[in-house]
């Protein structure tokens, strides 16, 4: 049993290599191995099929598969020999299309061929699996055309032969079955490689959709991929917030590449998971700074108070724990008002932020102290009822002049952190 599958297997790597070309893809390889081995069977049937109407009597039937037989084996011998795929193939098509017509007309029409000309059928299938599918319909078109000059003959026809009618049913039940099955099996191989194509290509979507949603507000990416290029919005009411590790640039030069970078990615993907629970919208990170916006796309009256709680969470992320063996500090600025919103680039685009909130909020970072979250005015209004902030006075802000500020020390219940 042992030596007959290694034989087998040898005999189908043989065939593989039948006709084949190192720059091939695996697509034409696989072409050229399933119409070699068709061949090959179907040589191998005729031989049995042309034997079977000999010995029935029917040395005129006989003789067409037989021939069909010796005509195919050379044929492959052919290819195997030029390499010539494409005349291989269009000679394979033809053999299948005329041998069942030919052996109908010499067993006398359709139902005392047992209908074989439906093996014709193979002809066009044959041509959407190996052949380029705008060619199939010729070749359907053709074995449609040999059934009507069948039924435009069939009067004209000996309809007696030699074979037994238990054979004549035998072999109408095994062309019907045998065609049928064909048939289904390339129906049900072609609608599972579809399941298997439009699964693939689902989940290539939702790689592709998150990656896209991890670069815009899922609103944002749901209007660039409707195609709508120009994407800008005014917002009159939203919040920025900006948080700088403090003292970063020393600390940079302390530390090798791979620590740094393993350091900033640990803090900052912590600041996304805080962005997800508050559900503001993360807009960048420059270097050390973290850029998030409460009110876009999406306008929410409590836009200032969310983003104040999610400054409160990361001072005290920030304060609770070491990074590389190293205490950090932040510097956290708010402000609010509104804004301008889209996006902007052709390739690596991103969506951004502009106006005069934008820059103050920038600012009430950059002037900020060590694990202070400074706020302006227009913030502290919003948020005065539920927090507790401290008045700092004024600071320069360039272009604005002297502004007031606040530092945020807690929610409102009475008692201010140290």
């Amino acid at each position: 049993m042992d030596t007959l599958h290694r034989s087998l297997r040898s005999l189908v790597k043989v065939i593989a290599k039948v006709g084949t070309d190192p720059d091939d893809s695996d697509d034409v390889r696989l072409h050229k191995s399933l119409l070699v081995g068709g061949s090959l069977m179907f040589i191998v049937a005729g031989v049995l099929w042309g034997l079977l109407y000999v010995a029935f009597g029917e040395p005129l039937a006989g003789s067409i598969p037989l021939a069909y037989a010796g005509v195919s084996l050379v044929s492959v011998a052919l290819f195997a020999a030029t390499g010539r795929y494409a005349l291989f193939r269009s000679s394979q098509f033809v053999l299948i299309l005329l041998l069942p017509f030919l052996l109908q007309l010499a067993l006398g029409g359709f139902v005392s061929s047992s209908a074989v000309i439906l093996w014709s059928l193979l002809c066009p299938l044959g041509a959407l699996l190996f052949d380029e599918p705008r060619r199939a319909p010729r070749w359907f078109a053709a074995f449609a055309a040999m059934v009507v000059a069948s039924g435009a003959i069939q009067p004209y026809l000996n309809t007696a032969n030699n074979l037994p009618a238990w054979l004549v049913i035998a072999l109408f039940v095994m062309n019907i079955v045998t065609i049928s099955a064909i048939v289904f099996t390339l129906l049900f191989s072609f609608v599972a490689q579809k399941e298997v194509t439009l699964g693939l290509l689902r989940a290539e979507q939702e790689k592709a959709e998150g990656l896209l949603l991890n670069i815009l507000p899922r609103d944002i990416a749901a209007i660039l991929k409707s195609g709508r290029r120009t994407i800008a919005d005014h917002y009159e009411d939203a919040s920025i917030l900006f948080a700088d590790v403090v003292n970063f640039t020393s600390l940079s030069a302390q530390m090798r590449a791979e620590e740094l970078v393993d350091m900033l990615n640990e803090v900052f993907s912590h600041f996304d998971g805080l962005a997800e629970k508050y559900d503001v919208e993360k807009i960048k990170t420059i270097g050390d700074c973290y850029m998030a916006a409460s009110g876009v796309p999406r306008p929410r009256p409590d836009n200032a108070r969310v983003l104040v709680r999610m400054a409160l969470d990361i001072r005290e992320y920030i304060a609770s724990r070491e990074f590389s063996g190293r205490r950090l500090e932040v510097r956290i600025g708010i402000n609010s008002g509104p804004i301008v919103a889209g996006v902007i680039g052709r390739s690596r685009f991103i969506y951004d932020l502009w106006g005069d909130a934008v820059n103050v909020a920038s600012r009430m970072e950059s002037t900020g102290l060590k694990g202070a979250i400074q706020v302006t005015r227009g913030t502290y209004e919003r948020i005065k009822d539920q927090f507790d902030c401290k008045s700092m006075g004024t600071v320069n802000v360039k272009g604005k002049g002297q502004i007031e500020i606040w530092h945020v020390m807690d929610e409102s219940r009475g008692v201010a952190p140290p």
